[in-house]
């Protein structure tokens, strides 16, 4: 287990509160920073993601994200009141969890803030929740992972747009007998701008991340150079997870059901019933 008092870990100790009766807490507007945010509205967008997984494991959203004032001062003498949240250690794991894990300090943070019992709450959990909360956890992870692939098609030679898509093509025909994601994007009748990742029920999510999760590693261990063997990597671990359905008695995931909410939209409606269950101070601003 990593050693919290060393010297890599030192910003995030640094940062830390304790309240009047000894709890650890950390403010979000001293994070920012440290974990290289460059703006407010930027860490916002973690800060909202995180939030929505709290609320997924059926948490408390206001036990660990306790919304806080903060004065600062806007020249000539001026100061005004800005909206913080006093986050638990939990709220942080979760926030670096919703970061760029190619980021080092991201990658430190996952560490420093874990908690070992996270990945059972998850699993313990998952299955009680309804089908959309099912769909963001999935996306969520899909999301993290294919940060991690891209990073590993990258250091195969896959560096143009063009390219990655090809790579990313190549998962998409092993996965689903043949079509490409321009495919998949015409069955489900979606509009040009729409995501197909965005448009997927959780058992099709979960394929995708098996798919993508089992090609990052394989190309980790083996080092694949270009986008010829890259893709064929891809492909060939697309094919083996469709073989896996087969064999299981599974349905395939392009006939699978379009869901007819996006992930958009339900983070939306989502966020929205946070906002609704937070006393909002008012006085506080954006």
């Amino acid at each position: 287990m990593a050693q919290l008092n060393a010297p890599e870990y030192a910003p995030f100790e640094k940062l830390k509160h304790r309240d009047e009766f000894g709890n650890e807490y950390w403010l979000a507007r001293e994070l920012a920073p440290v974990l290289e945010y460059s703006t407010w509205h930027r860490f916002q967008d973690a800060l909202d993601r995180a939030m929505l997984a709290c609320s997924h494991s059926k948490i408390p959203v206001q036990d660990h994200f306790s919304k806080v004032g903060k004065m600062i001062e806007i020249g000539k003498g001026g100061r005004r009141t800005v909206k913080d949240y006093r986050l638990s250690r939990y709220a942080c794991y979760l926030v670096v969890q919703n970061g760029d894990p190619r980021k080092e300090v991201i990658a430190l943070g996952q560490t420093y803030f874990a908690i070992q019992t996270r990945r059972q709450e998850i699993a313990d959990a998952f299955n009680a929740l309804d089908e959309d909360s099912k769909r963001l956890v999935v996306r969520g992870d899909v999301r993290h992972w294919n940060l991690m692939l891209a990073d590993a098609a990258e250091k195969a030679g896959v560096k143009t747009s063009i390219d990655y898509a090809a790579f990313q093509n190549a998962g998409y025909q092993g996965l689903y007998g043949g079509l490409t994601a321009k495919d998949i994007h015409k069955r489900k009748r979606l509009k040009k701008t729409q995501k197909i990742l965005d448009h997927m029920g959780s058992e099709e999510l979960a394929a995708n991340l098996f798919r993508i999760t089992q090609t990052e590693a394989k190309m980790r261990r083996e080092e694949p150079q270009g986008l010829e063997p890259a893709s064929g990597i891809h492909r060939t671990v697309g094919s083996a997870v469709r073989s896996t359905i087969v064999s299981l008695g599974g349905t395939m995931p392009e006939d699978l059901p379009t869901p007819e909410k996006s992930i958009g939209q339900i983070e939306r409606e989502q966020l929205d019933r946070i906002g609704e269950e937070d006393d909002d101070d008012p006085a506080l601003g954006q």
